[in-house]
């Protein structure tokens, strides 16, 4: 075109909510998500899975058995799914994978159709900020200096393939900054063209679980 520790999503969160259209984001467009008062206790839960828990990168709904050490994170992603399922305008959104993290492949995939590249973050009108913003709060600690390595490699393998402009990830304070698009708020690169999609498969090996969605 795709969310990391609290800090860190906070960096990049800023700037899409306040910038509707961003390199990795993607919106409601003729869906007409129902807004107004919220009633999560009348939507249905994420479908369990019928089978045992796929291996990571498989979109499977709400497991029997929770990912040990991370369920609080996984509850968190299963009721914003849920929010941006039936409020957001997003009824195809996929389940989160079992570590908890959002299935960025999906997710973009969706974003990438037209009409529908400004509210794949947070929901039509960011209805589903507060369940996002939760979700994040919830992620389990990163590693920040492995993931400045891998968010690092995958910027050079960008630019390896063809996406020239494609930045680094900086440290600041500690914390891992994902790099991606100069210029977010005028986007210099189509996430959408044959090009930026062959970039992104040829390089997604490089990004740690989670870190597919932020840069």
């Amino acid at each position: 075109m795709s969310i990391p520790t609290t800090t860190t999503a906070g960096l990049r969160l800023a700037a899409f909510v306040a910038v509707p259209v961003l390199a990795l984001t993607v919106a409601c467009g003729g869906n007409d998500g129902t807004t107004g008062t919220k009633s999560h206790d009348t939507v249905a839960d994420v479908p369990a899975p019928k089978s045992e828990p796929s291996e990571a990168g498989s979109t499977p709904g709400t497991p029997s058995a929770k990912p040990a050490g991370k369920s609080a994170f996984f509850d968190a992603q299963v009721v914003f799914v849920r929010c941006m399922r039936t409020e957001g305008g997003y009824k195809d959104y996929p389940d989160p994978k079992l570590s908890g993290h959002l299935d960025w492949e999906k997710v973009n995939e969706i974003g990438s159709r037209p009409g529908r590249n400004e509210g794949i973050k947070a929901g039509k009108n960011n209805v589903c900020l507060d369940e996002l913003q939760a979700a994040l709060a919830a992620e389990p600690k990163r590693d920040q200096q492995k993931a400045y390595e891998s968010m690092l490699a995958h910027a050079q393998c960008m630019r390896d393939n063809g996406i020239s402009r494609f930045t680094n990830p900086v440290m600041s304070g500690g914390n891992a900054v994902p790099g991606g698009d100069p210029n977010p708020a005028s986007p210099v690169y189509a996430p959408d063209s044959p090009a930026y999609k062959e970039a992104r498969a040829a390089c997604k090996s490089k990004l740690l679980d989670g870190l597919d969605g932020m840069q």
